[in-house]
């Protein structure tokens, strides 16, 4: 089919109109979308820069949930320090409290039955007692026994039995073993800990009665076993907290190291290192042994020992704490300088790419403008060739 003739007028309407009604679809799309910029084809270099400085805003903020990741496991770490330092004042409290108790000894007292006793009396003569007998006698943890009979390393007599209880309790637990003026047989524990003197045949219990005749036992004070099992019992909890006290995996109170990257790269980043915070690390926290060789509790200057210890590990924790604190601090300042760098490359990539809606509404009000104007003048070009048809009426 021929194509259809134009006249020159007309045709350069058309083409005006055309071109505005590209123009048109072209800023409808702009403002539906809110990009001036959608593929490599409108604009290479504004498409593949906005890229570049988008992918790398992702990556930053990929770090930054690492970097808040990181504060937390500081945080979890400042609590437990917190937590750790309140122990150790608890545990502090309690020794003061074992400091101010004074110790009174514990007493056990006996004699002959029918009579007073005398230190040449023989041990096997006393009631159910005989040679190849132990005795044996135990002050808190602390026990020793002894053999009734006459050879080397035994007792035969009431002064043998005294000597050996005075010559082989001592330090830790020392006892005294006296005749009183009344002829009883008196053991004093000056440590104020429990005292109990049995005997035995070969794994037979002898009665005690047996030993000491009419037997009286008594404490006139109180001793410090209790709060040497609370301080104890406190140092433990110690040690369970500062093993609880980890976020995803890591601890920084069991030694762990914690590493924060702060750009893509790996290039830059802070890496802090975990401390030991238990009894048996650097606190320096010893048990309360109350054995042979540790007095524990008993002794007024072993006490302050312990309490010395424990404002080094106060020191310590509050030390440790600020350091803590310091590297909170970098993380946190390096959180808040990404976050803002994140913001400047997603702005960046928005100046290239994002469409300004003012501009693009102006535009459409203008384009549409035009159209109207543009098929007003078709219309008025068309009427020439109008006026020849109407020469055919």
């Amino acid at each position: 089919m021929a194509d259809v003739v134009l006249s020159g007028a007309i045709r350069s309407n058309l083409l005006s109109m055309q071109n505005t009604a590209k123009m048109l679809d072209q800023t409808q799309l702009r403002l539906a979308t809110g990009l001036k910029v959608r593929s490599a084809i409108d604009s290479p270099t504004s498409f593949f820069t906005a890229q570049g400085l988008n992918n790398r805003a992702s990556d930053l903020n990929s770090l930054l949930d690492a970097m808040g990741q990181a504060v937390k496991t500081l945080e979890a770490a400042d609590q437990g320090i917190k937590s750790i330092v309140k122990l150790v004042e608890s545990m502090k409290a309690v020794a003061n409290q074992a400091l101010e108790t004074k110790i009174k000894a514990t007493v056990i007292t006996g004699n002959q039955t029918g009579g007073p006793l005398t230190g040449g009396v023989t041990l096997a003569s006393l009631g159910a007692l005989a040679t190849g007998h132990s005795i044996t006698v135990t002050v808190g943890e602390v026990s020793h026994s002894v053999t009734i009979g006459a050879a080397s390393g035994q007792v035969a007599t009431v002064q043998n039995l005294i000597d050996w209880a005075n010559t082989t309790f001592v330090g830790a637990e020392p006892l005294t073993a006296t005749l009183t003026n009344e002829g009883s047989l008196e053991f004093s524990a000056s440590s104020g800990r429990d005292l109990a003197v049995t005997a035995d045949n070969s794994g037979t219990p002898v009665s005690l009665a047996a030993l000491l005749g009419s037997r009286t036992s008594s404490t006139e004070g109180v001793n410090r076993d209790k709060f040497e099992r609370d301080f104890n019992n406190l140092r433990d909890q110690i040690e369970q907290l500062a093993r609880d006290a980890s976020y995803k995996g890591v601890n920084l109170l069991k030694g762990d190291l914690l590493s924060v990257f702060f750009n893509a790269e790996q290039t830059s980043q802070l890496d802090i290192a975990g401390v030991n915070l238990t009894p048996e690390g650097i606190l320096n926290i010893g048990t309360v042994a109350n054995q042979s060789g540790d007095h524990g509790f008993q002794a007024d200057s072993d006490i302050r020992t312990f309490i010395d210890t424990l404002n080094a590990a106060t020191n310590v924790l509050r030390q440790q704490a600020s350091t803590f604190g310091a590297n909170l601090g970098v993380v946190q300042i390096r959180q808040d300088f990404t976050s803002s760098l994140v913001n400047t490359l997603q702005g960046g990539a928005a100046q290239l790419t994002v469409a300004d809606t003012n501009e693009e509404g102006a535009k459409m009000l203008a384009l549409q403008t035009r159209q109207q104007l543009g098929t007003t003048a078709l219309s008025l070009a068309n009427q020439a060739e109008q006026g020849v048809l109407r020469l055919f009426g």
